[in-house]
């Protein structure tokens, strides 16, 4: 099934959200706290947004690290899921919480220093853009949250 079939077009372009949608905290969420709602390159705001968030957790011991980051992933397939059904749009472009969980997964693989962080956000961005294969079979192959969520963590 083409993601033509899944969601019909947009009444209304991406930029552009119904008056207060991100009341609802699942919106919130899915669309990193709002970072997701920049006109330009929600996709690099986001993964932005990720990072202040990531030094709260980023000292925890490597196994809590990553249950934290694991349920950050499954919490999302949802959230982005239920976002991308109530705005009719399967991946639309401010849902951002993909990329909050992929930059969680770059910044986990690199130190914690300035240098590993801003390594791991080039190269995130970098393969979330392009997204070279298996991430772009990926992306356009499965569906729902799972769709939005697998291709982000692939790109980490």
């Amino acid at each position: 099934m083409s993601q033509e079939d899944q969601w019909p077009e947009p009444d209304l372009p991406q930029a552009i959200l119904p008056p207060g949608f991100l009341k609802n905290p699942v919106h919130l969420l899915a669309f990193g706290f709002g970072s997701g709602a920049a006109p330009r390159a929600p996709g690099t705001w986001g993964s932005l947004a990720a990072i202040p968030l990531w030094y709260g957790f980023a000292w925890l011991p490597p196994v809590a690290y990553w249950l934290v980051v694991t349920l950050a992933f499954v919490v999302g397939i949802w959230l982005c899921g239920k976002t991308a059904a109530d705005l009719k749009v399967h991946d639309h472009g401010g849902i951002v919480w993909d990329e909050f969980v992929g930059m969680w997964i770059a910044l986990g693989l690199f130190p914690d220093q300035i240098y590993g962080v801003l390594l791991a956000f080039l190269l995130f961005r970098f393969f979330d853009v392009v997204k070279p294969w298996p991430i772009n079979w990926l992306d356009e192959r499965l569906p729902g949250g799972l769709g939005i969520m697998v291709d982000d963590v692939v790109a980490a």
